[in-house]
C-alpha cells in the first residue's frame, strides 16, 4: 500500500528535522520520560497523529501503564514502549512490549528508542510469538528513502490498516536476506540453474544436490543457511510454494500437465511428511 505524496512530503521533512532533535537528546543522554514525551511529538508531527486525541499515556494493562498507546475511533492501533534514547533495544525490552499487547489483545507493537524503531505482529498462540516487521533507524537512514516512506507511511494514520501491516509484513519476509537465501537453495532454482549451466555448457553433467551443496557451503554465508532465521525463511518458502502449486493444479483441471513447479512442491510436500 502506498501513501500520498502529501504524507511522504511529511515523513521526509519532518524526519529530518527530528534527526537533530534525537541526535542532541542522545549526546544529552536524556531520560525515557524525555524520550516518551520526543516519540509523542514524532507520532504527531511524522506519522500524523493527533497526540492530544489519538495518543494517550494512560493506558492501563494488568495493573501497569504502557509508555504510548495509539488510539483511533476507540480501536488500539498499536503499543509503543519506550527506551531512553542511549539505551540500545534487547530482545528483554521487545519479550515485555510483546507482552504488552497479548495482556491487551493487540497484534501490533512497537519498540523504540525514539531513534531506532521496531514492529513487531504478535501471534496469539501459545507461546505467545511475534514477528519483527520493519525496523528503521531514523538517524542512520535517508529520511526521501523509499523504505521509510513505505514503513512510516503505513504506520502514520492515513496509511495504517490491519491489512497494509499484514501485507507489509509477507512482503518484508518473502524478500528478507534469509528468505532469499531459502529461495536459492529451494528445488526450483536449483532445477533452473542446472538447465542453464547445461545450456551454456552442452553436455555438462552435474545435479542439484552438488549444485545446492556448493551454494550452501562456499556461495551463500553461513548465517542465511544455519539459524533460526533461515529455518523460519525456508518453512515460509515451502509454504508458499505448496500453496501456489494447490493453485495451478485447480486452474489446470486434471485432464491438464501439471506445471514443474508444482510437481516438485508435491515431492517437498511428501518428504515433509515422512
Amino acid at each position: 500500500m502506498s501513501v500520498s505524496q502529501k504524507v511522504e512530503t511529511r515523513i521526509s521533512t519532518e524526519l529530518k528535522r527530528y534527526r537533530s532533535i534525537l541526535a542532541n537528546a542522545k549526546q544529552r543522554d536524556v531520560s525515557e520520560s524525555d524520550t516518551v514525551i520526543i516519540v509523542a511529538d514524532m507520532l504527531s508531527d511524522i506519522f500524523g497523529y493527533d497526540k492530544h486525541q489519538h495518543v494517550t499515556t494512560e493506558h492501563a494493562i494488568r495493573g501497569t501503564y504502557v509508555d504510548l498507546a495509539v488510539v483511533v475511533d476507540e480501536d488500539i492501533r498499536f503499543l509503543i514502549e519506550v527506551k531512553a534514547i542511549g539505551i540500545a533495544l534487547k530482545d528483554a525490552h521487545v519479550k515485555q512490549a510483546v507482552d504488552y499487547g497479548a495482556n491487551k489483545g493487540v497484534e501490533w507493537v512497537v519498540l523504540t528508542n525514539g531513534a531506532t524503531w521496531r514492529v513487531y505482529k504478535i501471534y496469539f498462540i501459545q507461546p505467545i510469538e511475534r514477528s519483527l516487521v520493519f525496523e528503521i533507524d531514523v538517524l542512520s537512514e535517508n529520511p526521501k528513502s523509499a523504505d521509510v516512506a513505505e514503513c512510516f507511511g503505513i504506520l502514520s494514520r492515513e496509511g495504517f490498516s490491519k491489512r497494509s501491516m499484514s501485507e507489509l509484513l509477507q512482503q518484508k519476509q518473502v524478500t528478507s536476506r534469509y528468505a532469499l537465501g531459502a529461495l536459492l537453495l529451494s528445488d526450483t532454482i536449483l532445477n533452473e540453474l542446472r538447465r542453464e549451466l547445461r545450456r551454456i555448457s552442452p553436455g555438462l553433467k552435474v545435479d542439484t544436490n552438488y549444485l545446492g551443496a556448493t551454494l550452501e557451503n562456499d556461495v551463500i554465508k553461513r548465517e542465511l543457511v544455519d539459524s533460526e532465521e533461515a529455518k523460519a525463511a525456508t518453512s515460509l518458502i515451502k509454504k508458499l510454494q505448496r500453496s501456489l502449486a494447490r493453485e495451478r493444479r485447480k486452474a489446470s483441471g486434471p485432464a491438464t500437465e501439471i506445471p514443474e513447479i508444482a510437481s516438485q512442491d508435491i515431492s517437498d510436500e511428501i518428504s515433509s511428511h515422512d
